[in-house]
């Protein structure tokens, strides 16, 4: 079967598709944000939140040293840092998650 990740849509909302769900690649991305007030930083989650194209799984955030995490599901790399320019976000860094700890277990996610 030959699916193209371009066209996964991840929505609940959308499960009664005939499109098999496939777990998508996950990311963790870090950006530096300056002089951003809590109201700033709950539209800017509304926005990552909002996005179609790559899926947002969770936001951290720090307002006192000005960093934000978030972790994403996308096709690849080179479509999460598209959408980052779209979007007019800078990154810092961004890390592909390869593997993850599950009840104290070491679990590949691909």
């Amino acid at each position: 079967m030959n699916i193209d990740p371009h066209s996964l849509r991840r929505n609940p909302t959308e499960a009664n598709t005939a499109e098999p769900e496939v777990d998508l690649p996950r990311f963790l991305s870090q950006h530096t944000l300056a002089c951003m007030t809590r109201q700033g930083a709950a539209g800017l989650v509304r926005q990552i939140h909002a996005a179609t194209r790559v899926e947002e799984r969770q936001v951290f955030l720090n307002m006192q040293e000005g960093k934000m995490l978030i972790e994403f599901e996308a096709p690849d790399r080179a479509d999460l840092e598209k959408w980052f320019a779209v979007q007019k976000l800078h990154f810092d860094w961004i890390l592909r998650i390869e593997f993850e700890s599950v009840d104290g277990e070491l679990r590949s996610l691909f």
